[in-house]
């Protein structure tokens, strides 16, 4: 039976209004992807095919004085994955002819090769890839070297193309514990020590980042890396220290404290007419690249840090002080005996017993009595022997600014009592440090002046601009009489001393006092058996070029200054050495030690 026209009509009418009806829904579906959730759209869009990722900069190098690398960067890797392409792929690989071959790989079989590859926790990375399963990002591994890195691109390149990996640098120590007190180490939080930490704002870069595009199977798109912030890399920190004076330095002291069982040790080496550090030494050392096998305590420099009564090495700012003041002369006569009591019920006596003695000035420093510089000392207030020992700096922190050092090393004298009055002369109810007390032989063998103490000598940022650099302004603490003919009473020390034998270095001149101090008991009761005992001196003495202060805390054997000597010697011996000072032409001047 044929369709009438009417009804042909009808079943017109009703395709076309099927048809407008259809395309009515798609109007609306694309108005509202195109207008309504146009930006919603596009920025999932964009989140799911642009990836933001971090360049590190580099950290700036730390240098000694010669350029050689004390702290510097290596190139290491992050391995990072997309957990919302993670599935099982198909890689291609090629056996021991050449030949292509299919394998499959899970995730999970993916992770236990990456861990493999880098040393890593196959279950870590498994764990840190799978908890969120439609993050674009996370981590699987961090700080993998060169080595590890290439195996796992070649693994992405293969066909894990979720794998992904960002460049960044981490921090070595060529020369291990060479200044390692120095340098500090970075953890990992960051800078934790030493010029490290003190020093970040030179050394610290500044990271960028760049976008690059990847497709909908998660492979990165060629070409479409986008640097959006450069990064720029920290300043290089050039040190004062001499490589190789210092490692002779470290050496020199540890042989000593091993052998004379001391808990530590410290050597400062020093630049008379700058104040410039050539040296500082500790022991125990630290090694950067394993700070987990250097005791807590030890991970700093003690040389900055340690405070200490510092015993009879005082008694040569003290003469300073008394030459200075016009209280008294290199011939200043006193009769000395082997000790002294006061009305307040306090005493004194010297190391050696010995009968009474008419010695001057210079004869007490050579003897080192803590009777005579009491006899001649109290000439000087206490107030002004304070107020000097201000000016020496010993209660304001080095140029050097080293994270810890003490600054509070004497007390008001408001606070003495009449013992400490007393003690002071000689380096007892003070506290100083050795890099203070370098600084104090700084100031005698540089005509009276106190130069700020010197470790950095510039910051040179990428662009070779230079800041950073030490200050030369100085302070005049005594005059150049003063300091020059405190010099040359310490000569006698060390060419009439008890340890003349040791401290002598054949053809020059040498000036120096030495220390050993009782150490104050944990309670508070006083003082105990234990000594610190010093050598602190200068040379040449006539042209002054060096200070080497040398201390050992707490030796087991030899408990006084007979043990310092032999490293001070041998210290100073190679500063001059290697420094190609010439010998000294000069006599000592000839200053009357008795009366």
């Amino acid at each position: 039976m044929n369709a009438t026209p009417r009804s042909r009509r009808l079943r017109a009418t009703l395709a076309m209004a099927l048809v407008i009806a259809l395309i009515g829904v798609f109007v609306v579906r694309l108005a509202d992807i195109q207008l309504v959730q146009a930006a919603e759209l596009n920025d999932q869009s964009q989140n799911k095919r642009e990836i933001s990722q971090v360049i590190y900069g580099d950290r700036g190098d730390i240098l000694a004085s010669d350029g050689t690398v004390l702290a510097g960067s290596v190139t290491r890797y992050n391995i990072t994955a997309a957990p919302a392409f993670a599935k099982t792929r198909t890689i291609t690989e090629k056996d021991a002819d050449g030949e292509k071959t299919k394998k499959t790989l899970t995730v999970e079989q993916v992770m236990a090769q990456v861990a493999e590859i880098t040393g890593g926790d196959a279950d870590a990375m498994y764990e840190s890839i799978t908890k969120d399963p439609t993050a674009n990002f996370a981590y699987l591994v961090k700080g993998v070297d060169v080595d590890a890195f290439r195996a796992v691109r070649d693994l992405k390149n293969s066909g894990i193309s979720y794998l992904y990996y960002e460049r960044q640098s981490a921090r070595t120590y060529p020369n291990g514990s060479v200044a390692g007190n120095l340098t500090g180490f970075i953890g990992t939080d960051g800078p934790q020590a030493g010029l490290e930490l003190s020093a970040d704002q030179c050394l610290a870069g500044t990271d960028g980042s760049q976008i690059y595009e990847r497709g909908a199977d998660g492979v990165q798109l060629p070409g479409s890396t986008v640097t959006d912030k450069a990064a720029v890399p920290g300043g290089a920190l050039t040190l004062s220290i001499d490589k190789d004076l210092q490692y002779m330095t470290q050496q020199s002291l540890a042989e000593q404290a091993q052998a004379i069982g001391a808990e530590s040790a410290t050597a400062v080496v020093m630049k008379a007419d700058t104040a410039a550090l050539l040296a500082v030494a500790d022991y125990p050392a630290v090694d950067p690249n394993d700070v987990d096998g250097t005791d807590a305590d030890d991970l700093g420099s003690k040389a900055f840090t340690a405070s200490y009564e510092p015993g009879s090495t005082f008694k040569a700012m003290t003469a300073a002080m008394l030459l200075d003041s016009g209280t008294a002369t290199p011939t200043s006569p006193a009769t000395v005996p082997y000790s002294r009591s006061f009305p307040w019920g306090g005493s004194i006596h010297d190391a050696v017993f010995h009968p009474t003695e008419n010695l001057t000035l210079t004869g007490i420093l050579r003897d080192s009595s803590n009777v005579g510089i009491s006899l001649l000392g109290e000439n000087l207030p206490a107030q002004a022997r304070y107020d000097y020992m201000l000016k020496f700096g010993l209660n304001e922190p080095t140029g050097v600014g080293f994270l810890g050092e003490p600054t509070q090393g004497v007390r008001n004298v408001s606070d003495w009592d009449q013992q400490t009055s007393i003690n002071s002369m000689f380096g007892q109810g003070v506290s100083t440090t050795a890099v203070h007390l370098a600084s104090v032989f700084q100031t005698l063998a540089n005509h009276g002046q106190r130069l700020p103490v010197n470790l950095v000598q510039k910051c040179t940022a990428p662009d070779g601009s230079v800041s950073q650099t030490p200050s030369a302004e100085g302070t005049q603490v005594v005059s150049s009489y003063a300091a020059d003919t405190t010099v040359n009473m310490l000569e006698k020390v060390v060419s009439d001393g008890d340890l003349k034998d040791v401290l002598t270095i054949p053809g020059y001149r040498v000036a120096a006092k030495t220390g050993t101090a009782e150490v104050a008991k944990s309670d508070g009761t006083g003082y105990g058996s234990d000594r610190i005992v010093s050598v602190a001196g200068i040379a040449p003495a006539e042209d002054p070029q060096f200070v080497v202060v040398v201390t050992f805390t707490k030796p087991s054997t030899i408990k006084t200054s007979a043990a310092a000597a032999p490293t001070f010697n041998k210290i100073m011996s190679q500063a001059l050495e290697m420094y190609r000072v010439p010998p000294s032409t000069e006599p000592a001047p000839d200053i009357a030690e008795t009366w």
